[in-house]
């Protein structure tokens, strides 16, 4: 049996939604020392919510399916059966803080999970910013994907310091080895501070792709006028699209011999920097698309994140961040081991 809505209760519903979504993000992130906070806006939101329902309309709405303006002892009565059936008049802060502690445990051990085998590697890092000291600091955030033999990416870490220092990179990925990761043939990264240096201690082994969005915006920045800014991304983009490595060597050649008199310093700059961007042609030719830069892991994961921490804007702490963070992690990690279609195929390996 279908059920039938009116147009009024499916935009209840969807605010409802939207609305119970931001307030338990609050919740996972501020913790139970925030939690008298979170239950008030959710107790506005439900009381609101309620009214809507009885009156078949919203606040200042006026519908054919209106049954009228509510009184005191109407709101009196919508309020008692809330508290009712949320039962916060019996929810102790010790409560709450069990369950968080137990959502914490959940989150540790999903942080700490064993790994395998890993051929392919994304590692990107993002700032939020949290209190420390009693001042506002930004925070390093570092996530790392892997494809493998089932050919889904997953999310097989993070970590959480104040900057993306050596040491920070080289603990984070040190974790990841000791907890099995193994067989890593390749990196996508861009050139973050501190991670060229943790990558060929760790990962030594491993070939380097640098994200070729990344270095073609740094090209931008390194042009010395507007016009050739508007044109370097275009001549990049031709050497990406090479059929193989040695075109695409001849092609960045004549790009830095187009420049060497006009713009001598940008010569230089793509001659030390552009052939890091070229590792990708290492790989089968099936595989290029979606290794040749650390999109996916910015699209899909640092986007995410970005949507779902702008609520909290400062965070109280360190343990909250993670919290958070980790939450929406194992959501995204959780809908890619799902899905049916593969990420990369590993038969297509045949260039």
């Amino acid at each position: 049996m279908e059920l039938q809505t009116s147009h009024g209760e499916g935009r209840m519903d969807g605010r409802k939604d939207t609305a119970v979504e931001a307030l338990l993000e609050q919740l996972i992130a501020q913790g139970p020392n925030h939690i008298a906070g979170v239950f008030a806006r959710a107790f506005e939101l439900a009381m609101e919510l309620e009214r809507e329902r009885f009156l078949r309309a919203g606040r200042h709405e006026r519908t054919p399916e209106r049954q009228g303006y509510t009184s005191t002892h109407g709101s009196s009565t919508m309020e008692n059966a809330v508290m009712a059936e949320f039962g916060i008049e019996s929810l102790s802060s010790s409560q709450v803080s069990r369950a968080t502690k137990l959502l914490d445990e959940e989150l540790q051990a999903w942080r700490d999970r064993p790994l395998g085998e890993i051929s392919y590697l994304f590692l990107d890092a993002r700032y939020e910013k949290m209190r420390h000291g009693g001042v506002v600091r930004d925070v390093a955030v570092l996530s790392a994907i892997g494809i493998g033999p089932d050919e889904r990416r997953r999310i097989l870490g993070i970590s959480v310091a104040l900057s993306e220092a050596e040491v920070h990179w080289r603990g984070f990925l040190e974790s990841l080895v000791a907890r099995g990761l193994r067989g890593v043939t390749y990196v996508v990264s861009d050139d973050h501070a501190g991670l060229r240096a943790a990558r060929r201690a760790v990962l030594g082994g491993a070939t380097w792709q640098r994200c070729q969005f990344h270095l073609a915006r740094s090209a931008i920045h390194h042009a010395p006028n507007a016009e050739i800014r508007k044109r370097i991304g275009r001549q990049l983009k031709t050497i990406w699209a090479a059929d193989d490595l040695a075109k695409a060597e001849t092609a960045l050649a004549d790009l830095v011999a187009g420049y060497r008199d006009s713009a001598p310093k940008l010569a230089g700059w793509l001659e030390e920097n552009v052939p890091e961007g070229l590792a990708v042609f290492t790989l089968p030719e099936h595989h290029r698309k979606r290794l040749r830069t650390s999109n996916p892991i910015e699209r899909s994961v640092q986007q995410e994140l970005k949507h779902r921490t702008v609520k909290i804007r400062v965070f109280p702490s360190e343990d909250a961040m993670l919290r958070l963070v980790s939450a929406v992690l194992v959501e995204i990690d959780e809908k890619w081991a799902s899905d049916a279609k593969a990420y990369i195929k590993w038969e297509c390996q045949d260039a």
